[in-house]
């Protein structure tokens, strides 16, 4: 059982605080509910007697803040090629409300992202799990989002370089070198 004022993650939305416990009546069955403040004046409200059931948990303290920057600087872990089950993959993942899983995600996936590029999918994967590993940081760490988010991306370009680098196609990360212009001629820049 979380209070009011506990600071507390929710798998799907990230941390936020517990404003209040609210007495609703639903369908002609009373159940208290956690009133969540979420980043961004989103309210979320969570039924008290499955809080735990949904993978509602405390905020890692500042000793597993460390094991998860310490995530985003290792290598990708094995991903399938299959876009589809990729995406399941790393749903199921997010859904346990695991900081490392979800470390895992976001490292995996912004390799991916430098690498090949990511489908719509994946691109708003990468944001939501994004948002919600660096919500929890934030608290974690008592640091603002901007310093969080710098710090995440800074991790995650620096394991880049160290592991992936050699193999990225170099049309990818070539400037154009290429003028075309509208007649049809090429002239180099």
């Amino acid at each position: 059982m979380f209070n009011v004022g506990d600071y507390i993650v929710h798998p799907m939305h990230g941390a936020g605080k517990i404003a209040g416990i609210e007495e609703k009546d639903i369908l002609g069955e009373k159940q208290s509910y956690y009133v969540l403040e979420m980043p961004g004046e989103v309210k979320v409200m969570v039924p008290v007697n499955k809080a735990e059931q949904i993978g509602v948990r405390s905020i890692i303290d500042n000793s597993s803040a460390e094991k998860v920057f310490a995530i985003l600087e290792e290598n990708q872990t094995e991903m399938s090629l299959n876009w589809n089950k990729r995406y399941r993959d790393n749903m199921d993942k997010m859904k346990t409300g695991n900081i490392y899983e979800i470390a895992d995600v976001v490292r995996n996936l912004s390799f991916k992202q430098k690498e090949k590029g990511l489908s719509t999918g994946e691109k708003k994967m990468l944001v939501s799990a994004k948002q919600i590993l660096i919500s929890e940081l934030v608290l974690a760490k008592h640091a603002t989002y901007d310093e969080i988010e710098g710090l995440v991306d800074n991790k995650i370009n620096q394991s880049f370089k160290e592991f992936k680098l050699d193999n990225v196609d170099e049309s990818l990360t070539n400037v154009v070198n290429k003028f075309i212009p509208f007649d049809g001629a090429t002239t180099q820049a």
